[in-house]
C-alpha cells in the first residue's frame, strides 16, 4: 500500500473515460476468457486508473496493485482497495457541526441543516420551535416553552441511546448530536472499487447501510438517511451545513452533498469532481459551472459524456451527478454492479451468496 498524493489537474478527461473501458458482459463465458480479458482491459487503459485514485487526499490509503474481486452480481473483475481514515482524527476540508441548536433564539450560524422535501432548511432556534406547525402535529415540543432550552443529547450514552432505531422513549423530543469523538472506536474501513465499471442493463439497488461512494476529502457516502425512524420519535438530527454527521458506529458521513462538501478538484464542463461511487463510477457535483442541471440524467443520477450510449463503447464516459442536497439522496442506484466494504482477506461482494463470514455486520442507521 502506499499514499497516493493529491494531483490538481487541470483536465478529467481521463478520468471520465474510465467509464469507457471495454468489459466482458458475458458471465457465461470461461474463467480463462474472462481473465484475457480484463488483461487485455488492463493494456489498454493502465493511463486512467492513477487519474482517479490521485484525487483522494494524503490520508486515503489506495493500493498499488490491483486484486481480483466478485462484485455485487457475481461479476468476476479487477478492484483497487480504498482504506478511508478514521474520519474523526483527520481534516476533511471544512467544519464539522455545528449540529443541534441551545436555545430557541440561536441563529442558523449555531446550528445545522434538515432536508425535507427537496429542500434544505437552516435547523436553527426558529424552526425548532416550530416543528409542530412545520409537521401539523402537537407532539413536536423539543425545547421549554418558559426558557427557550433546547433538549439535546449531550453524552455518547444519549447519542447511541437516540440514535437508535427503537429510540429511547426519554429520548423522545430531543435534537439527536452525536460529536465525531463518539466514534472513537471506529477502525479504519477498506473497500473494493471495481477498477473497470461497466454499465448495465439493468440498475442496481444498493444496500441501505452500506454506503454509495467516497468522496475524495476521505468521507463516506452514504445511503439516505432514515428520516422516518427519526421523525416517528419526534426526534430531529440535523446535519452539518456539509451535509453530514456522524453515528458512533460508521463515524462522520455524508448524506447530501452541498457546496462545502465539494471539495476544490479540477473542473470541467462537467463541474467538481466529488468521488467514486461504489460501482467505480465517478461522482459530480449536482450542477454544471453554468448553473444548470444536466437535463440527460437516468434513473440512477448519471449519463454519457455525449449524451447517449453506454459505457464500454468507445468515446463515451459515464458518470454521476449527485442528488439535490434537499433530496437526501446522493445517488438513487448504481448503474454497474458495486464494489463493497471488505474486512479481512474476503474480496467478494456477491449479495447472492450471503454476507461473507468475515465481512462485518451492516452498521445501524444513522
Amino acid at each position: 500500500m502506499k499514499n497516493i498524493n493529491v494531483r490538481r489537474l487541470a483536465l478529467i478527461a481521463g478520468v471520465l473515460t474510465l467509464g469507457t473501458l471495454t468489459a466482458c458482459g458475458d458471465h457465461s463465458n470461461s474463467e480463462a476468457h474472462v481473465h484475457a480479458q480484463n488483461e487485455a482491459r488492463k493494456q489498454s487503459t493502465t493511463a486512467s486508473l492513477p487519474t482517479i485514485t490521485n484525487y483522494f487526499t494524503d490520508d486515503v490509503i489506495v493500493s498499488d496493485s490491483l486484486v481480483e474481486c466478485t462484485l455485487s452480481d457475481g461479476t468476476e473483475t479487477s478492484c483497487y482497495i480504498v482504506t478511508m481514515p478514521i474520519n474523526s482524527e483527520i481534516d476533511v476540508g471544512h467544519d464539522k457541526g455545528p449540529w443541534c441548536p441551545r436555545n430557541i433564539s440561536d441563529t442558523a450560524e449555531d446550528a445545522g441543516i434538515w432536508l425535507n422535501d427537496n429542500e434544505v432548511y437552516d435547523a436553527d432556534g426558529n424552526f425548532i420551535e416550530n416543528l409542530a406547525t412545520f409537521y401539523s402535529d402537537d407532539n413536536w415540543q423539543l425545547f421549554n416553552p418558559e426558557t427557550g432550552e433546547i433538549k439535546v443529547t449531550d453524552s455518547k450514552d444519549a447519542c447511541l441511546a437516540a440514535a437508535r432505531p427503537d429510540v429511547d422513549p426519554k429520548y423522545q423530543n430531543y435534537c439527536v448530536e452525536c460529536l465525531p469523538e463518539y466514534a472513537e472506536d471506529v477502525e479504519p474501513q477498506k473497500y473494493l472499487i471495481p477498477a473497470y465499471p461497466e454499465k448495465a442493463s439493468r440498475i442496481t439497488q444498493f444496500d441501505p447501510h452500506g454506503g454509495v461512494g467516497l468522496a475524495f476529502n476521505g468521507v463516506k457516502m452514504d445511503a439516505p438517511a432514515p428520516v422516518d425512524a427519526i421523525l416517528g420519535a419526534y426526534t430531529l438530527a440535523p446535519f452539518d451545513d456539509c451535509g453530514g454527521h456522524v453515528n458512533p458506529h460508521v463515524g462522520y458521513h455524508y448524506h447530501a452533498i452541498t457546496e462545502c462538501s465539494s471539495i476544490d478538484t479540477a473542473l470541467s464542463t462537467h463541474g467538481k469532481m466529488l468521488g467514486v461511487a461504489l460501482d467505480g463510477f465517478t461522482i459530480f457535483e449536482r450542477k454544471h459551472p453554468d448553473g444548470l442541471v444536466p437535463d440527460d440524467l437516468d434513473d440512477c443520477g448519471g449519463h454519457a459524456i455525449d449524451g447517449s450510449g453506454v459505457g464500454g463503447q468507445e468515446g463515451i464516459g459515464y458518470h454521476y451527478h449527485a442528488g439535490d442536497a434537499g433530496s437526501n439522496q446522493i445517488l438513487a442506484c448504481f448503474s454497474a454492479p458495486s464494489g463493497c466494504a471488505i474486512e479481512g482477506d474476503s474480496m467478494h461482494c456477491d449479495v447472492r451468496r450471503g454476507p461473507p463470514g468475515n465481512r462485518p455486520p451492516p452498521p445501524k442507521p444513522s
